[in-house]
């Protein structure tokens, strides 16, 4: 937004130091995680930009990092490791919590600050302090060091941000909508899939999202449950920072960034497509 043009000296001021502020902190945050990309075309097995790759010679830039990755069993299987827990995780989580949030947001509904808080309790109480407790219980039934328990504990992880993007697309859900499908003879089930769903779809598949990024990213509670067969390409690439300096891992890193990016850029767009849908922003 543009300054008006009766702004007084004071409030060119702030507003132009406001943005200055808001521009080193964005580049605080980002430039640590862009810094890497370069680096996982080194030529040489170091972490540090050499001297061929500073003076921009051909020669200092390499794609044997990602040749390394791609060629490698380890990894591969440490790659497949983490997407089918993701996508298994992700897919548990939004069918829970999209469940859970149509339940909290009936007003009959009994004890529902208390049931919220339980369900997003897993973004508040320290992950250490989860892991335990989960590798504590699994560990009892003889379920620690499997998929089930892994992905389980990823659920607990993703379910309360599905929850919460579903309730706030609930915000702007009208309930007469409900109420005039069923009075047309539409069942729940109906009225479900053809009237309640497409209306919070944005809202639901950004959930999905989030609970896909934080399975994806996860590394604490897998350090205790996850077993060699199990073990996804976070915990690897932990281990490979402890154990060997390789920019393999770089590389894979700068996969993740990119991934990243791709769905943060699909979650935004999804907002905005549902703010149109709402009415809140002009088409």
């Amino acid at each position: 937004m543009a300054l008006p043009s009766y702004a007084g000296t004071g409030e060119k001021l702030w507003y132009y130091t406001y943005r200055l502020l808001c521009g080193l902190i964005f580049l605080f945050l980002i430039v640590p995680i862009i810094v890497i990309v370069p680096l996982s075309f080194n030529a040489e097995p170091y972490f540090t930009f050499t001297r061929e790759m500073l003076a921009l010679n051909p020669e200092g830039y390499s794609l044997r990092w990602y040749d390394a990755l791609l060629s490698s069993e380890e990894w591969l299987r440490a790659i497949r490791n983490s997407f089918f827990i993701a996508t298994s995780s992700a897919i548990i989580s939004t069918a829970l919590g999209t469940l859970a949030a149509l339940g909290l947001s009936r007003r009959q509904m009994p004890y529902r600050t208390v049931i919220t808080a339980v369900l997003i309790s897993p973004m508040i109480v320290p992950l250490i302090i989860t892991a335990a407790a989960l590798f504590s219980f699994y560990a009892r039934i003889n379920l620690a060091n499997t998929f089930f328990s892994i992905i389980m504990a990823h659920v607990v992880l993703g379910t309360p941000f599905v929850v919460i993007t579903v309730t706030a697309a609930l915000s702007g859900f009208d309930q007469q909508l409900i109420r005039a499908a069923q009075s047309l003879g539409a069942n729940q089930l109906t009225t479900f899939f053809k009237v309640i769903l497409p209306l919070l779809l944005p809202g639901v598949i950004a959930g999905a999202l989030f609970a896909f990024i934080t399975s994806l990213d996860e590394v604490v509670v897998v350090l205790f449950l996850a077993g060699p067969e199990q073990t996804p390409m976070t915990v690897r690439m932990f281990s490979g920072l402890r154990e060997e300096i390789s920019p393999t891992i770089l590389a894979l890193a700068t996969i993740l960034v990119g991934i990243s990016i791709l769905l943060l850029t699909s979650m935004e767009m999804l907002r905005r497509h549902s703010e149109r849908h709402r009415g809140l922003t002009p088409g």
